[in-house]
């Protein structure tokens, strides 16, 4: 007996659904795509689960998607035989967005069309991008292994509601009838639609059919009779696995539309890889760089990996063991010979082939970024400004190729105009000084703050370059990359700053001389500060600037002592070394200072001032504000 309900769909749903109708595509006819993309995962689905349960055929091996319109009612159908759905399956993949973050997405919609749309694209539709041309959805399937009786229909105008109804259907899998709008009649015609499968589909690797009419009797030339021919299913795509091709078989086109098929992203791919190895693995990958980072790129439920196949079987989606964390954002497949059917995400965990694989993908992957880098700066630079913070991940994972890695790294210096414009370890390795042994850093909370941070005086007026670092990520980087091609990373902001032969020996009597000549000051700074620092000393590091705080040797740094605050981790106990700068004005006028008090008070502000340049805050603000304020009051007298 026939049972109906009526459910309201999720919010987000209502919210996409929307987007849709209201047509955010310049492109609409990608709605087959998407749903010719949906058949065919639903037949490599089956495909899978036949490997253990044969009879989840039912007697038909013949996988394909069916296409067939109605000009007159204005309908296209596409009907496939893999695996279907369950009335549970049907409510949840039909009525919801089962995907993490869906709430955080909606929120960085922005009215604007083009740019939505490009999210949407990132986000990946699937199904409801029918709503694109139809203002009516009819679903009826039937999982495979199930009864006749327990096939259901689902029903929607794309409004705030959808129907669900038990009906009997004698075949396996989803049938799926878009009743075009008015406007959009044209999709109904069968030569639209043919052109539409070659142009999106060609590389699905199971038939995507169309009905073709027979002919009827005729004569021929000479008179003869010509038989009527009956009319068949025929394949509108070459129904080959596009991996399995040649390379020089396929198009930069047929690559790019793969690439979107696997990837539901809906701008080309920077790049890409076609691979076949043969020898003791035998495997083929195809690996895809993309153009932009998805929008949950940083999401940490979000999934991520390669598609899988064995031997042409499709076995899994985002099987994140082919590829290191810091290379997630690869897309593509591998289809292995060495793997067994039966594999599943916890033998690949721990397998031989497994680590084999991965490693050789890795470079690969890498073998491609190198050569983007190399024939176009333009497109790497794009690349970088979409996924460098992850590749900066890269040296702590993967030490095996950190190297490799950091070759491909990329900072903004005091060589370059912005933060916008970056440089290579090579290329500031290729301006180093002569007798520089060290490549010179700073991380700060901003390129501002790094670009104008005190600690780069004298190098700027030697014209020695600095690595100017303000990601997050990068003091855990620099701890983890401490040198390249043997020359060592030192951050300007912490130790001494060991300038090498780039100092002669005239500079290095002076300084000397200075420190020997400001020896009682240094002890007045002492006792003013007290407890409050691990040390005063004489610093050469400033021109312009009266004092800096630096970290001793080995110990923390200002930007680490942030992020292990931000994660809630104990932060052991540490003092600043205090800088000052006898040359600068202010210090020479404070020399000359006899109350010990108001030396103390100027001792303060400038030593609070020092910790604002450097960490961008103070513990205590508003006690250093009172103390400016009686300064200012005390000069003006």
């Amino acid at each position: 007996m026939s049972h109906q309900e009526t459910h309201g769909f999720q919010t987000e749903v209502k919210q996409l659904l929307h987007l849709m109708i209201h047509s955010l595509y310049s492109n609409k006819e990608i709605f087959l795509r998407e749903l010719v993309s949906n058949a065919a995962d639903a037949a490599d689905k089956l495909r899978y689960m036949a490997l253990t349960n044969d009879a989840l055929y039912e007697g038909d091996g013949q996988l394909r998607v069916r296409i067939s319109t109605d000009s007159e009612k204005r309908t296209i159908t596409i009907e496939d035989n893999g695996i279907g759905m369950t009335r549970d399956g049907v409510i949840e993949h039909l009525g919801t967005i089962a995907k993490s973050g869906t709430a955080e997405f909606f929120k960085n919609l922005s009215g604007d069309a083009a740019r939505d749309s490009q999210l949407i694209g990132q986000f990946g539709v699937g199904f409801y991008s029918a709503f694109i041309v139809a203002d009516k959805v009819t679903v009826r399937t039937r999982a495979a292994g199930h009864g006749v009786d327990e096939g259901v229909k689902w029903e929607s105008e794309g409004e705030g509601n959808f129907t669900v109804e038990s009906i009997t259907k004698n075949s396996r899998g989803t049938e799926i009838t878009l009743h075009l709008r008015e406007e959009e009649k044209e999709f109904a015609d069968d030569w639209r639609l043919r052109s539409i499968i070659t142009k999106y589909s060609d590389h699905i690797s199971i038939p995507v059919e169309m009905w073709e009419e027979g002919s009827p009797e005729s004569d021929g030339p000479d008179g003869e009779e010509i038989p009527a021919t009956e009319g068949q299913w025929k394949a509108m795509n070459k129904a080959t696995a596009l991996w399995m091709r040649a390379k020089s078989e396929v198009s930069d086109e047929e690559y790019q539309e793969f690439y979107k098929h696997i990837s539901h992203d809906y701008s080309d791919p920077l790049t890409w890889s076609h691979n076949k190895v043969e020898g003791n693995q035998e495997y083929t990958s195809l690996l895809y760089i993309p153009a932009k980072a998805p929008w949950d790129m940083w999401n940490r439920d979000r999934k991520h990996g390669l598609k899988l196949f064995v031997q042409r079987v499709f076995i899994m989606d985002d099987a994140e063991q082919f590829m290191p964390s810091y290379l997630r954002f690869v897309q593509g497949l591998i289809d292995s010979n060495d793997l067994p059917l039966n594999v599943s995400r916890e033998i690949l965990q721990d397998n031989k082939v497994t680590r084999t694989l991965r490693n050789a993908l890795t470079k690969r992957v890498l073998s491609m970024l190198e050569k983007l880098a190399k024939d176009d700066a333009d497109k790497y630079q794009q690349f970088w400004t979409e996924f460098g913070q992850v590749m900066k991940e890269g040296p702590a994972e993967d030490a095996a190729n950190k190297e490799r890695i950091a070759g491909l790294l990329r900072f903004a210096s005091t060589h370059t105009e912005s933060a916008a414009t970056t440089v290579s370890l090579d290329d500031y390795i290729g301006r180093m000084k002569e007798g520089q042994k060290h490549i010179y850093y700073i991380v700060a909370d901003s390129y501002e703050a790094a670009a104008n941070s005190p600690h780069l005086e004298l190098l700027r007026k030697k014209g020695v370059e600095v690595l100017l670092m303000s990601e997050r990520i990068d003091e855990w980087l620099v701890n983890h990359l401490s040198d390249f091609k043997e020359k060592q990373l030192h951050s300007v902001t912490q130790g001494d700053l060991d300038l090498g032969e780039l100092e002669d020996d005239a500079e290095k009597q002076e300084q000397e001389k200075l420190a020997k000549e400001s020896e009682s000051l240094v002890e007045r700074f002492k006792t003013a500060l007290g407890e409050q620092v691990k040390e005063v000393k004489v610093t050469t590091r400033l021109t312009d600037t009266p004092a800096c705080v630096v970290a001793g040797e080995g110990e923390m740094s200002s930007q680490m002592i942030k992020l292990m605050q931000a994660a809630g981790q104990q932060i052991p106990e540490s003092k600043p070394v205090f800088e000052v700068n006898p040359n600068h004005p202010l210090v020479q006028r404070l020399n000359d200072e006899q109350d010990e008090q108001a030396f103390g008070d100027w001792a303060n502000l400038i030593l609070q001032q020092a910790q604002l340049s450097e960490k961008g805050n103070l513990a205590d603000p508003s006690s250093f504000i009172k103390l400016m304020n009686k300064m200012l009051v005390a000069g003006l007298k």
